[in-house]
């Protein structure tokens, strides 16, 4: 399984947003070495081959039905035949074709939004940015997130497609904004305060 513009392996965030696995459960199908060979931890961050991507979706997805042990054999089973339609544990089998177009489906969503989303030192000191514009793609995103409309973002910048919307914002949530979260803006985290009004003859005359 090979996509264009990816590395060989995928950060845990990176393999949570392309099998749909939660980044929690991520962390601990890696922590008890359901994947074996294909994950790999490295100072404290843990990351996943893409080899070994429909594995992990196969581990989560079937940890209501086996227990560890039967889930590290179907992992074993799937990663020594990458080609099998099922992944087998005994005479029971789990047929793996849905997770597979998943999975395809996933990586193709995120080699587009790295074709999307690009960085430049020259432009906006690096922000990733929509390619070929100066819009930040965490800004799209974070109006996506804050309930905007599609049509109210294209109001705000009319040269952005849908699908370029849509792939800023799955850049955003698998590499999250650097630093500091922003503050809520002033306008979105006040209720409106009415003004009071005087009218001029009940002003106390002047002295």
């Amino acid at each position: 399984m090979t996509v264009r513009y990816l590395p060989r392996t995928l950060s845990a965030n990176e393999a949570a947003c392309v099998t749909g696995v939660p980044l929690k459960q991520v962390h601990r199908i890696i922590d008890a070495d359901l994947l074996g060979r294909a994950a790999a931890r490295r100072e404290g961050s843990r990351a996943v081959h893409c080899d070994g991507l429909v594995s992990l979706k196969l581990a989560h997805e079937t940890t209501a039905i086996f227990t560890v042990d039967g889930r590290r054999q179907l992992v074993r089973y799937l990663l020594g035949h990458p080609d099998a339609k099922t992944a087998r544990l005994h005479d029971v089998s789990v047929d793996v074709r849905s997770m597979k177009d998943e999975v395809r489906d996933g990586l193709s969503r995120l080699a587009r939004a790295h074709e999307t989303v690009t960085t430049d030192d020259a432009v906006l000191s690096g922000t990733p940015c929509i390619r070929g514009t100066r819009i930040p793609a965490h800004d799209v995103a974070e109006m996506l997130a804050n309930g905007d409309s599609i049509e109210a973002i294209r109001n705000a910048w009319p040269v952005l497609t849908e699908e370029q919307i849509a792939a800023a914002a799955l850049y955003a949530r698998v590499y999250p904004r650097r630093g500091r979260p922003r503050s809520v803006p002033f306008w979105r985290s006040r209720e409106p305060v009415l003004s009071g009004e005087t009218a001029f003859d009940d002003l106390p005359p002047a002295r």
